[in-house]
């Protein structure tokens, strides 16, 4: 039998003055908008696959980035710093609204296009919800306990408005933004450094530095999470993980770089990429397909200073 060799990346996008990328975001599929660690934004334009222009947000790395396309908008952060809205003009993106985080762990901002909402870290284990429209405050969310750092929060649910909050010491709390106050807390995984859900299938993957991705699912109507089972990782330590908005896969990045493809319905795993050096940083999926590549790609950053395009089991 053939063995099947892993897949090549279709192009990956390098700059002398980009250096380690910590965040991607994909700006209507045909550019790729990249925040580094000196603190700037690198637009890519995918038809070329050149650097376009870059433009200055601060002196910290990009650890999240978030476009909304509705309204022309870029969302910022940086690490223990400001999350910032931009506007696009004619001159490119311009300022418009910050907001201070005060926060210096690594958690990053989420956001919800339905609903508006905007996940903010607030000091070392809080929450505030803004408006991604204008960062005007919604509501604070606050840790009901002494559980260490928030790790990392997502929008699980932003039809009844659910959202999850992972903490170093392995406590996960739910919260419903309807009434403010949490629904549940559980323990299920030390130091979550990556999480994400599929509200569809009711399932999550929870990782961090071990060598075990936790899949868990909730309970309903209370929902309570609850561990399922656990893939195991030839190397430890895990730094991103993101489920395909098609629900066909998952990706699991490594501190040691590897990139790791998984059937998100199965969860068996399909290919290990091992295009990258050092820790995966950022996974994005376009929205459509790219017109160059003719089909979704999927965008990953990492500390070895490259952005690598591949397109995957589409």
């Amino acid at each position: 039998m053939a063995v099947l060799l892993p897949p090549d990346p279709v192009y990956s996008l390098r700059s002398a003055e980009m250096g380690p990328v910590h965040s991607v975001c994909f700006d209507s599929c045909e550019r790729l908008c990249a925040g580094a660690a000196s603190g700037r934004v690198f637009i890519w334009d995918l038809q070329t696959n050149r650097c376009s222009s870059n433009f200055v947000v601060g002196s910290k790395p990009i650890i999240a980035l978030y476009r909304d396309n509705r309204g022309d908008t870029l969302l910022s952060q940086e690490k223990g710093a400001k999350v910032k809205l931009w506007q696009l003009n004619n001159c490119g993106f311009v300022e418009i609204q910050q907001i201070e985080t005060e926060s210096v762990n690594f958690c990053r901002i989420d956001c919800s296009d339905e609903k508006d909402l905007l996940l903010v870290p607030k000091n070392e284990n809080n929450l505030d919800v803004h408006s991604t429209r204008d960062l005007s405050l919604i509501r604070k969310l606050e840790c009901p306990g002494s559980m260490g750092a928030l790790m990392s929060a997502k929008v699980i649910n932003s039809e009844v408005g659910h959202v999850l909050a992972a903490f170093e010491s392995g406590h996960f709390v739910t919260w419903d933004l309807r009434q403010g106050q949490p629904m549940s807390m559980e323990k299920l995984d030390e130091s979550p450094m990556a999480l994400d859900y599929d509200v569809l299938t009711n399932r999550g993957i929870v990782a961090g530095p071990s060598d075990k991705i936790a899949i868990f699912s909730y309970q309903r109507p209370e929902m309570i999470p609850n561990r399922r089972s656990d893939i195991c990782l030839k190397n430890p330590g895990v730094s991103c993980l993101r489920i395909r908005p098609d629900r066909k896969v998952f990706i699991c990045g490594g501190l040691d770089g590897r990139i790791q493809v998984f059937s998100w319905k199965s969860l068996r795993p399909l290919a290990v990429l091992t295009e990258h050096k050092k820790i995966i940083l950022d996974i994005a999926f376009s929205a459509e397909r790219v017109e160059l590549w003719r089909a979704p790609l999927m965008a990953v950053a990492g500390e070895d200073s490259q952005v690598t395009l591949w397109d995957l089991y589409n």
